[in-house]
């Protein structure tokens, strides 16, 4: 839990206990294991392998992290403020628990059926040789930072939804600085798999191929490991 103590007026304080960070986390965790994002990062890392230096591939790495956390957090930012601003936060709120259902049957749906429907909880197949061809041409840290914001603009569209559902818990009753607070917090669960697997690579201890066997081997077991979380959380918000 999160203590605001003395961090908001008194209008907005709301007491510790109320504040469900576990339905954050296990939204966030299922942000962290999409393979969408997995996959994004093994492309780039195998580009930026083929130049020989291992110490940029590291830098470029921690780099194109840290740009998809600047952007995840301002956008999130950014969409909190226009839900405010809109008055749409009574509405917003009452809705995440059905957000949170679609989305985890959604997810289930691509473990059973992969493609069924004629989309999938990942990025459209239509726009991924652009993007395969964005990473492929980075060489440089500054370029893998500036990638990493761009990239943002594929996945969230079609990975948002338990960004969304982390928004509509945080549309009433909190304070800007609180919200922050949580983003913050979610977006560095979002980002530790992706920190992981490039200490991994880097230190030899597996290999872009092998991570991308891994991925290609589990991506449904994912989508299903997401599927429950999701649709869990939102059955907990629908009937608590």
């Amino acid at each position: 839990m999160f203590d605001y103590s003395g961090a908001c007026d008194a209008s907005h304080c709301i007491d510790i206990n109320s504040i469900d960070i576990p339905l954050i986390t296990g939204a966030a965790l299922v942000d962290s294991i999409n393979p969408c994002a997995i996959a994004v990062l093994l492309i780039l890392l195998a580009g930026l392998l083929n130049l020989g230096d291992k110490k940029k591939v590291l830098i470029s790495g921690l780099l194109f992290i840290s740009a998809l956390y600047l952007a995840y957090f301002t956008v999130g930012i950014g969409l909190w403020g226009v839900i405010q601003l809109a008055s749409l936060a009574k509405i917003f709120h009452q809705i995440i628990g059905v957000i949170a259902v679609i989305f985890g049957l959604i997810n289930i749906k691509d473990y059973f059926w992969y493609g069924g429907l004629g989309f999938v909880s990942e990025i459209p197949r239509a726009w991924r040789p652009r993007m395969k061809k964005l990473l492929k041409g980075i060489t440089s840290p500054v370029g893998a930072f500036v990638t990493g914001l761009v990239v943002t603009l594929f996945e969230l569209p079609c990975t948002g939804g338990p960004y969304l559902f982390t928004l509509g818990l945080l549309s009433e009753g909190y304070s800007q600085f609180q919200v922050v607070s949580v983003l913050l917090y979610y977006n560095l669960v979002f980002v530790v798999p992706l920190l992981i697997i490039l200490g991994l690579i880097y230190w030899g201890y597996t290999s872009i191929d092998q991570a991308t066997e891994w991925k290609n081997k589990n991506f449904k077991l994912l989508h299903l490991l997401a599927g429950i979380i999701m649709l869990t959380l939102g059955l907990w918000v629908l009937f608590n």
